[in-house]
């Protein structure tokens, strides 16, 4: 229920310098004001399909007329709560019933009972639902009322000013602050660590705790949380539109440099690694400072939201299916009864009416008779329809919300959280749960990875899995105390690797060059000198881990350079670009200008997507690697593939011209980005593979082993190669020995149809042979897990 809090705020008044006010317009102002007449008043933002806004420019921000930042996720609103909810309350068959049987005892002729002996018991049912969705809604209002009312650091004039979150605007400049909440959607400007960089959480968002890192703009870095800097930063931005995709953000940042004064405006592409979006959690980082874009229900994470609907549950469904069965053997009742009263009247009726009032017309008197008598009886007979079961129901779930939130089984005591049914409507669900769709990396494994075997130039290297335990006992562990930077609980048992690395295989050393350079993990020094990774993928920590171990330590990284120590010397690479990863590439790429003057390009990847890239120099080596990938996943292992090449310098510059137009494109620029990246990603020479471990969680196979005796159909959805997916299956005992595995791998949708029919056959056949058939798994190579 959505109630207005009118009440004091304890907020400081947002106050403007005067002396801001009437300082000379710079360059930039001058052309905003311009092209305000060209773009701001003559196009809104659905006619242009993009958002243009300006930071230190409320006045022209006001007149684009942009959400405010206030939220509700309330279903009703106060003034027409009566309405909307008795309208739902209706739409129970029940419920409508009743209505209408009271409307028939209003109707003196034909009522048989008094009016209010229906009403009283539907006042009470529709009062006690109103009553339970109230409560519900309330529940919500105050959710929304704390969050609205969470404050902020908001720039106003040159002064940091406290805002609640509901004030704030398109364009403000805000200050977040070490595990704050971010209040809107921002751009990021500055924050507290060196070159622009922030940690954030996301479990508001994807579910996701590992942390993930945000880069400002070179060019925007410097302004760090000065109030005085930040008042003169006057930036246009233009952005596509708000949508629901948090994966993604496309714009153009144009600005005014605080050291340059040319003439014309410095262009900056804008992607989602420079976006904190509302939801987020800053950590690991002092302060962080933003710009806002998109703000209230138009920030990514409200329309994913969704509004309230009416959401019906089986039960509900049932009901009403019984109900109207209910209501069919009423309804014949009462014909029956009607046509027994005009047999009656034609037979006996006339006999009454030479004692009484005489019939004008025999015949339309008795149908009358029989037409008036059939609303009596269906009033006499309504009791035929339960109107309690409702309310029954609704008490039983208001009763099961209150076990679940006290429910012992259901308390987790690391973190002491106790479960919390957040509505009352739908609870009987979780007993009616048929499919469970689960992914399986951090959701069935413990999304810890572990570095355990390689193939480098057709030569394997690595471990056999074992347990920690038993790994700790092994006596053939390679000892890495000469090197300071090792990470002391990283555990290896292959000593020939390590000789490799120390006679400088010049293919080994490519190897470990490319996971310690091809990555967008950043790294921290603790206090105690302890070199630290943060990383967005545990399988980028995993690599650069081993990679560390091995000699081969990356040390930082800015916006422009890589840093790695190899084995006491340090040597600095240049960053030239970044070849992002995504579902569909299924790899990365960057490109480095080499200590030696040469430019290249390190790539890892999924097999299925870098082998078409590969030169193909050397048949032998791709397939003794493509043989090793193979056992690694028979065996439950992640596999990469590990290549490079060198690019010449006319071909590179070549293609910079052609990325850097890409990535200032509003439109298609997904498109134009990849296509870039096709361009330079060939002709790759490959180097190797990699094979990690990502163990299963504890108590993994006994919870789908109970799933699976409540009749649950489980699907886990991964990206691995089919091997290491089936063997996975065997592992978390999703499948059983004595199940047949079904395979579907057709590249359309036309091929899976027809193998599908194909397997069913199978089936079939296999039924009619008296091969009971328990279980079947469907693996698919193209669903990709990021």
């Amino acid at each position: 229920m959505n109630v207005e809090d009118d009440g004091p705020s304890t907020v400081a008044p947002a106050t403007v310098n005067q002396a801001d006010v009437s300082k000379p317009k710079s360059k930039l102002q001058t052309w905003l004001e311009q092209a305000k007449q060209l773009i701001g008043i003559q196009a809104g933002e659905k006619d242009q399909g993009i958002r243009v806004l300006r930071s230190n420019d409320p006045f022209y921000n006001e007149e684009q007329k942009f959400m405010d930042n206030y939220i509700s996720t309330t279903k009703y609103k106060a003034y027409s709560f009566l309405i909307v909810n008795l309208l739902e309350q209706f739409s129970r068959l029940a419920n409508a019933y009743f209505l209408l049987i009271l409307i028939l005892q209003l109707i003196p002729w034909i009522a048989a009972l008094d009016w209010w002996i229906t009403l009283l018991p539907l006042l009470f049912v529709l009062s006690v639902t109103a009553l339970k969705d109230a409560y519900d809604d309330i529940q919500r209002w105050r959710s929304d009322k704390s969050i609205n009312n969470r404050t902020t650091h908001v720039l106003r004039g040159e002064h940091w000013v406290e805002e609640v979150w509901s004030k704030v605007k398109v364009g403000d400049i805000i200050k977040v602050e070490s595990n704050e909440s971010i209040p809107a959607d921002l751009l990021l400007i500055s924050t507290s660590s060196p070159n622009g960089l922030c940690y954030i959480e996301t479990a508001e968002l994807d579910g996701e705790t590992n942390l993930k890192v945000r880069q400002s703009l070179a060019e925007t870095e410097s302004y760090n949380d000065d109030p005085g800097q930040l008042a003169n930063f006057y930036g246009r931005v233009e952005c596509e539109l708000p949508n629901n995709r948090l994966d993604k953000f496309i714009g153009v940042l144009a600005m005014e440099s605080l050291e340059e004064s040319e003439e014309d405006l410095a262009q900056y592409s804008l992607d989602n690694e420079k976006i904190l979006l509302r939801g987020m959690i800053l950590k690991n980082t002092t302060w962080a400072v933003g710009l806002v874009i998109f703000t209230g229900h138009q920030s990514k994470l409200m329309m994913n939201s969704g509004k309230p609907t009416l959401k019906r549950t089986n039960v509900d469904n049932l009901l009403n299916k019984i109900v109207y069965y209910i209501l069919g053997l009423l309804m014949a009742l009462c014909v029956v009864c009607g046509i027994g009263s005009f047999i009656w009247e034609s037979i006996r009726g006339k006999d009454f009416s030479e004692l009484y009032t005489p019939w004008q017309s025999p015949l339309d008197t008795t149908i009358l008779i029989a037409l008036t008598r059939i609303p009596s009886y269906i009033i006499v007979l309504n009791t035929l329809v339960p109107i309690s079961l409702y309310v029954s129901v609704e008490m039983i779930r208001l009763g099961q919300s209150m076990f679940i939130n006290v429910d012992l089984s259901m308390y987790h005591n690391e973190t002491d959280t106790p479960a919390k049914a957040r509505s009352t409507a739908l609870n009987e669900e979780l007993g009616q749960i048929k499919y469970v769709f689960s992914d399986k990396t951090g959701t069935l494994t413990q999304n810890v990875m572990i570095f355990l075997k390689g193939s480098v130039n057709s030569v394997q290297y690595g471990q056999d899995t074992v347990a920690d335990a038993e790994l700790e006992k092994n006596p053939h562990l390679v000892d890495f105390s000469w090197n300071k930077y090792a990470d002391p609980k990283f555990r290896y048992s292959d000593q020939s690797l390590l000789d490799a690395v120390q006679a400088r295989d010049p293919d080994v050393d490519m190897y470990f060059k490319v996971l310690s350079l091809c990555h967008t993990v950043m790294s921290e020094w603790e206090e105690d000198g302890t070199l630290v990774y943060q990383a967005q993928s545990p399988d980028e920590e995993a690599l650069l881990t081993a990679a560390r171990n091995f000699g081969y330590v990356y040390m930082s990284r800015t916006q422009k350079t890589v840093t790695i120590n190899l084995f006491g010397t340090e040597e600095e690479y240049e960053l030239l670009a970044l070849l992002d990863f995504d579902n569909v590439r299924k790899r990365m790429s960057i490109i480095l200008r080499c200590p030696d003057g040469q430019i290249r390009l390190l790539c890892k990847g999924a097999d299925t997507t870098v082998i078409p890239l590969l030169n193909n120099k050397d048949p032998s080596k791709l397939e003794a690697t493509l043989e090793h990938m193979n056992c690694y996943a028979r065996e439950g292992l992640r596999t990469l593939i590990i290549a490079y090449k060198t690019i010449p310098d006319a071909e590179f510059q070549e293609w910079e011209a052609i990325f850097e137009k890409a990535t200032m494109s509003l439109e298609d620029r997904d498109a134009e980005i990849n296509a870039a990246y096709d361009l330079i990603e060939k002709d790759l020479d490959l180097i190797g593979a990699t094979a990690i471990e990502d163990k299963l969680q504890d108590g993994v196979p006994e919870t789908i082993a109970n799933l699976a005796r409540a009749s649950i159909k489980i699907w886990v959805l991964t990206g691995d190669k089919q091997e290491t997916a089936i063997n996975i299956g065997y592992s978390c005992k999703l499948i059983k020995p004595h199940m047949e595995v079904l395979i579907l791998e057709g590249d359309d949708s036309d091929d899976v149809k027809f193998e599908i029919i194909e397997l069913q056959y199978r089936i079939s056949d296999l039924r009619k042979t008296a091969r009971k058939v328990r279980g079947i798994t469907l693996t698919q190579p193209e669903l990709n897990r990021n």
